[in-house]
This record gives C-alpha cells, sequence and structure tokens, in this order.
C-alpha cells in the first residue's frame, strides 16, 4: 500500500483501492459511472452560477453544507463519466471538516488509475471539481 493511501481520509483510501483493484480500463469506467449513479438527485434551484464549477467542459455543480462541523457536498453533472468524478469526490470527501479537506491534494487521482482513462479535458474537469470542493470547504473553516 503506497503512503498516498495512508495519508488520505478512510472513504478516499477505500475509493482508491476499488479503483487500483479494477485493472481493465472498461471496469474503472464502469466504476466510475456507478458512483455517479449513488449521487443523491440534485435541486434544480441549485443549479445556478454560484454553484457551477468553472473550467468545465461539462455543466457541473457543487454545494457544501455544514452539519456537525462536517461538510456535505451535494452535485450533478450533464455528463456521465463527469458525474462519476463528482459522485466518486463526494463519497470521499463528504462528512470530513473543512481543514481535512483543504490539506488534500488531488494526487490520489494517480492512484486510482483513472489520470491514464481520462481524456486530458476530463483530467482537468476532475482537478477543477476538486478545488470547487475545497474552495467551498474553506468558506467553513473556523
Amino acid at each position: 500500500m503506497s503512503s498516498i493511501i495512508n495519508s488520505l481520509p478512510p472513504n478516499l483510501a477505500k475509493i482508491v483501492q476499488r479503483f487500483q483493484r479494477a485493472t481493465d480500463p472498461k471496469r474503472r469506467y464502469e466504476q466510475l459511472i456507478w458512483y455517479g449513479q449513488k449521487l443523491k438527485e440534485f435541486p434544480e434551484a441549485d443549479k445556478i452560477s454560484e454553484n457551477k464549477v468553472p473550467g468545465c467542459v461539462s455543466q457541473v455543480y457543487i454545494t457544501a453544507a455544514l452539519a456537525d462541523d462536517k461538510v456535505i457536498f451535494q452535485g450533478d453533472s450533464d455528463s456521465q463519466l463527469t458525474k462519476g468524478l463528482v459522485g466518486l469526490l463526494i463519497e470521499g470527501l463528504n462528512g470530513l471538516t473543512a481543514a481535512e479537506i483543504v490539506q488534500l491534494t488531488p494526487d490520489f487521482i494517480q492512484e486510482t488509475g483513472l489520470n491514464v482513462s481520462l481524456t486530458p479535458s476530463r483530467a482537468n474537469g476532475f482537478y477543477n471539481i476538486f478545488k470547487t470542493m475545497q474552495k467551498k470547504a474553506l468558506e467553513y473553516q473556523s
């Protein structure tokens, strides 16, 4: 197990390990789509410019709320694969404190093996989604 995985929050580490077991790129895509399907219904009312992720080819929206000092995200995308990236990040980051989210680096994407399967624009989208989630978490950091 790599030191990157050891430094990740438990949910994110689990996700990374799950992707490492799926050695076939097709399986990784199926897994990504599965994360997208797990997302809760995103309210139409939240599809506003403040929640839109900048720099994404797809329409991507992220909201964040605070519950018991833990950040809870919700998100959506009009693209199945991008929605999967949103789902993966939400699954991995939900329930962490703002401080924990802000200190993370997006390097763990290399550990999943997804970076080799993603097109440059999707990889860039992943980075933008991650950065947007960090920015929203930062608003809750005390």
